[in-house]
């Protein structure tokens, strides 16, 4: 199949949707490419107009300024950095005019459903807490159609162009964090758009911790070297672990490593539609309990991967449905304090 083109974030619409009255106020629509929506709306100092938001919005963010309104002879000042849904309902609901006091513009975003909002944000490097996805988006985003499984496809052909440059590139004296800038200016010289999420680098007994920060530790000889890493291409994101011992390893590596490999292995050929992820899951808990090292697998097993990280389904202790379409990881893990 061919790759589909990259296609460029948002597309802006002039003129879109009707112009808030008044003098002083703009509003423009960038289309997100798979037709969600960011609208923008930016009103001049002193300007005076009425608020018209999309039916459908799920949040609206201040970016810039401060305004202030009444309704039934209370005053309310909303400032950069709130969410404004109650404003904008009000200001629908009474008619309002609104005077915009700010000193130089006052802006805020309409955002039509979740992907918009996050992307939108981002976009405009603004932080805030999102209202979780409705449980019938999320179901709908574990099963991907044939573009986007080759979309992943291609997220992780440079992930593993990564692993085949870090190879021959890590070397005892470097420091985890020296292993992790190279990883990822690999990946982005390579196609990369994006980290799939913020890549893991770990040495020694921080291997022991499957969550571990990069930091400034010298990777010794002998030492288990961990990366969890994963690129990200056109929204959508690959993950992959792989681990590599500096120089020979000891028997005790050897054989942590072939019962983590085959834990995986046995675990992804048990999959299949309409398998529940949890079975999978305590298939995993078994092998590695059964080798008696129960005791240092404490994590989920795997989960879905798309435009986050993190989707559905899971294989963990909540119970699920494995369908056909879904794109899953695998990560059985034996962490061992002082060992890794």
């Amino acid at each position: 199949m061919k790759l589909p083109e990259k296609k460029q974030r948002w597309v802006l619409h002039e003129d879109t949707l009707p112009q808030p009255a008044g003098a002083g106020v703009t509003r423009r629509v960038l289309a997100y490419t798979d037709g969600l929506m960011c609208v923008e709306n930016t009103f001049e100092k002193g300007a005076v107009g009425a608020l018209h938001h999309h039916p459908h919005t799920q949040i609206t963010y201040v970016v810039s300024g401060a305004f202030e309104f009444t309704v039934d002879g209370v005053t309310r000042t909303v400032h950069k950095g709130d969410t404004i849904q109650e404003s904008l309902s009000l200001a629908d609901r009474f008619g309002l005019a609104i005077h915009f006091s700010s000193p130089d513009k006052w802006r805020y975003l309409e955002i039509v459903r979740q992907l918009a909002i996050q992307r939108g944000l981002e976009d405009r490097s603004v932080a805030c807490m999102l209202p979780l996805m409705h449980d019938d988006i999320r179901k709908m985003r574990a099963i991907k159609d044939a573009e986007e499984i080759e979309l992943m496809r291609h997220a992780q052909s440079i992930t593993d162009a990564a692993f085949q440059h870090m190879l021959g590139f890590i070397k005892p004296g470097m420091t985890e964090k020296q292993v992790r800038n190279e990883l990822e200016n690999f990946m982005f010289a390579n196609g990369a758009d994006s980290l799939a999420f913020g890549s893991i680098v770990a040495s020694g007994p921080n291997t022991a911790n499957p969550h571990a920060v990069p930091s400034d530790r010298v990777i010794e000889k002998g030492d288990f070297v961990l990366m969890d890493y994963g690129a990200g291409y056109c929204d959508y994101r690959s993950d992959m672990t792989r681990t590599v011992v500096m120089g020979e390893p000891t028997q005790e590596q050897l054989d942590l490593y072939a019962l983590v490999r085959r834990t995986h292995e046995e675990c992804v050929a048990a999959i299949h539609p309409g398998v529940e992820g949890n079975d999978i899951f305590k298939l995993s808990k078994k092998i590695i309990g059964d080798a008696g090292y129960g005791d240092y697998y404490n994590h989920g097993l795997g989960h879905g991967v798309g435009i986050d990280i993190h989707e559905l389904p899971n294989f963990n202790r909540s119970k699920n449905i494995i369908e056909i379409g879904s794109v899953v990881t695998m990560e059985p893990g034996v962490y061992l304090p002082g060992v890794g």
